[in-house]
């Protein structure tokens, strides 16, 4: 896909504050520090969109990046960060429910983003779960994967394929590096596809 333009939105922290322009969302989904923001910085080419960091937790509402005034990238709060004060952490799992179930006709694609050197976690499995409950199209993204050997790699994929795809119906399981670009075409093509069967195709206008 060739980006035409991309924006951060906003940052929403109440049903309220969720732009509703015409379009789609592509949901972002995982733990806090497994390079969320990296990925959607290299998936969009604009470095720093997305805000970094290497403090944990530090997302602690729903960004909205609008992209091609057709669809947004949608920035979930990092889950299961034991450091993060409590009242933050109670705060999220409804801020989570809620954007998924407000946005369900919107969403055309789940990208649960994982770190690939670490073995699968049951906050994962439980996002997972909702995911396939909802029967919602999804990849698996595996990051930081430019930081493992070829063996490790190896190991790393028989694991994610264990934990995340036994029933395989819905989804599919990509390792990609927001440092070296390595499997960001592949994601790229899953986005195109998702949208493309939305109707998402051709770029639309924001609405009134």
């Amino acid at each position: 896909m060739r980006i035409t333009s991309c924006r951060f939105e906003r940052a929403a922290a109440r049903a309220a504050d969720e732009p509703i322009f015409p379009g789609a969302d592509i949901i972002f989904m995982g733990r806090s520090n497994v390079g969320k923001s990296s990925l959607i910085n290299r998936l969009l080419g604009v470095k720093g969109l997305a805000r970094t960091s290497s403090s944990p937790g530090r997302t602690q509402t729903v960004n909205f990046y609008y992209v091609n005034d057709r669809f947004f990238f949608v920035d979930l709060p990092g889950y299961g960060w034991a450091r993060v004060p409590e009242a933050i952490r109670r705060s999220w799992k409804p801020m989570i429910e809620g954007v998924l179930e407000r946005r369900r006709d919107r969403i055309v694609l789940g990208v649960l983003v994982i770190d690939a050197r670490h073995p699968p976690s049951e906050l994962d499995q439980a996002m997972l779960d909702w995911i396939e409950a909802e029967a919602l199209t999804y990849v698996v993204v595996a990051t930081k994967t430019d930081k493992l050997s070829g063996n490790e790699k190896r190991k790393s994929r028989e694991a994610l394929e264990s934990a995340y795809l036994k029933r395989g119906v819905h989804g599919a399981a990509l390792f990609v590096s927001a440092e070296t670009g390595d499997g960001m075409r592949e994601l790229w093509r899953y986005i195109d596809a998702a949208l493309t069967e939305k109707g998402c195709s051709r770029a639309v206008r924001r609405g009134s």
